[in-house]
């Protein structure tokens, strides 16, 4: 990275290049800067730039030439993400290929290893741009610097990390199988899948509404004092006047009130079917600032389908907007698969209820995603495929790295490309929903659903691991529904 073109320039150039919208071609900026081992002044570069199909990051090398010291971090220049995440990656024994994947950690993660007990937490480990091999290698080492100390000042505690690092060392070298797992609530983290775009059997994402307190740690939660409220208007209702409510009961404030909300689909696609009856409010507290805000709730019916229900909420102090989609009634006791033939332009117009649930598949290009993976949406065939090419680019990172052989480059291009195609309709495809809740739902283009003949419903019994899965089998409801049965009605004298 050291050449003779290199110009010192302030921290104030580096933090305007962060802002910048620069994606390619961002310049090497070198910073004076103390050395924190012996004082001395050394240099620190600086190096904006974008993983590929991941998202931008600042890379900082630092580097004394008076005692050698020498480190380097990876901070993110993009935003913080909507919701948390968390990768659990199985690693069996033997499997040394496993160690080569990428792994991007970010400052607020945590790294967990169950089978022994072991936490990395984000304060320990900065954010790193490294392997798994790496990261338990460096875990490794720094756990080892200081046991010639320990040693004479605490025995015990020396010889307890002596055996705890020779499991972790196993570990390392693939000679005993556990699960390593990355968990940040900013969802900047990411471990590379090997197998993209197919699902890797040994990885399982999973998207988490962050805490309370995670919410704090990250930043978001302000200072009461800078509002003039005072801390317990936090957790207790306030009492002091608050703004009007925004909805009031009737369809016309419902439709005002949907409107307020992140997503206009909802607004867009319920609302053709049938009008809220009344619209509820009710206060709650703001998921990024934990101030007092309010949520609206109405529940319609969608011909063909079922009940819903659409909540939405806006929070007046930081402006923070959020609109969820629930299925209403009962569980279903079967789930539901839907197939819908795409042939024309009509169908890319169909509206899709996607459920937290279902899983999509498309077999044409032997794509198949889990349920749950892009949550739940209300949306339209062509505003799901492209929802799934935006987040393939998004989730599957280091795509077009230097390091990536190019027959995987060539294979990630002709998907690309052949995704693509699906909303140019050069030749039909098929589009599956698998609920297994059966909460999905696909509009039909006739007036009645079984002149529909590209539309397809089946409905099938869940495994018992499906039902496990979703915490059906603990379930017990046979003495509330013994009491209902014998209630008798009561007589009127």
């Amino acid at each position: 990275m050291d050449n003779g073109n290199d110009q010192q320039i302030d921290v104030g150039s580096v933090v305007e290049a962060v802002s910048a919208d620069h994606s390619f071609g961002a310049p090497l900026y070198v910073v004076e800067s103390m050395c924190m081992r012996c004082g001395e002044n050394g240099t620190t570069r600086f190096l904006l730039t974008l993983i590929p199909h991941f998202r931008k990051v600042l890379i900082s090398a630092f580097e004394c030439p008076h005692c050698g010291e020498r480190n380097n971090e990876v901070q993110f220049a993009g935003e913080i993400q909507p919701r948390g995440c968390s990768y659990h990656l199985e690693v069996s024994a033997g499997d040394v290929k496993i160690f080569d994947r990428q792994v991007v950690k970010s400052e607020s993660a945590t790294i967990k290893i169950p089978e022994l007990d072991f936490e990395i937490p984000p304060e320990a480990q900065r954010g790193s741009l490294s392997t798994v091999e790496g990261i338990l290698s460096r875990a490794a080492d720094e756990l080892s610097a200081l046991q010639e100390e320990r040693r004479k000042v605490d025995p015990k505690t020396a010889e307890a990390i002596d055996q705890f690092l020779s499991k972790l060392r196993a570990c390392a070298k693939a000679e005993t199988s556990f699960t390593f797992i990355l968990d940040d609530p900013a969802g900047n983290s990411f471990i590379e899948n090997p197998h993209a775009p197919s699902l890797d059997p040994s990885l399982t994402i999973k998207f988490y509404e962050r805490t309370p307190e995670q919410q704090a740690t990250l930043g978001y939660l302000t200072n009461p004092s800078q509002t003039g409220q005072s801390e317990t208007s936090l957790g207790t209702p306030s009492t002091q006047t608050t703004a009007l409510p925004h909805g009031t009961i009737g369809a016309t404030a419902g439709h005002r009130a949907i409107a307020q909300s992140n997503s206009t689909d909802i607004s867009d696609n319920l609302f053709r079917y049938t009008a809220p009856e009344e619209v509820m409010t009710f206060p709650s507290t703001c998921g990024a600032c934990a101030k007092l805000c309010e949520t609206r709730m109405f529940v319609t019916k969608i011909p063909y389908f079922q009940e819903v229900i659409v909540m939405a909420s806006t929070c007046d102090d930081c402006g923070y907007r959020n609109s969820e989609l629930k299925p209403g009634g009962a569980i279903p006791e079967k789930g539901k698969k839907i197939t819908l033939s795409v042939k024309n332009i009509t169908d890319l117009s169909r509206d899709v209820i996607k459920s937290d649930t279902a899983g999509v598949k498309i077999p044409e290009l032997d794509l198949e995603l889990a349920g749950g993976t892009l949550g739940g949406m209300v949306t339209t065939v062509e505003g799901l495929v492209t929802q799934i090419r935006e987040s393939l680019a998004r989730v599957h990172g280091f795509t077009f790295g230097d390091s990536l052989e190019q027959s995987k480059i060539n294979k990630w291009k002709e998907f690309g490309a052949r995704l693509t195609k699906l909303l140019s309709l050069e030749q039909p495809w098929t589009l599956i929903l698998d609920d297994e809740l059966a909460n999905s739902f696909i509009s039909p283009v006739t007036d009645d659903i079984k002149d529909d003949h590209q539309l397809t419903f089946e409905e099938y019994e869940r495994t018992w691991e499906q039902n496990e899965e979703l915490g059906l089998n603990d379930i017990d409801t046979s003495s509330a529904d013994a009491a209902y049965e014998s209630k008798e009605p009561t007589k009127l004298p």
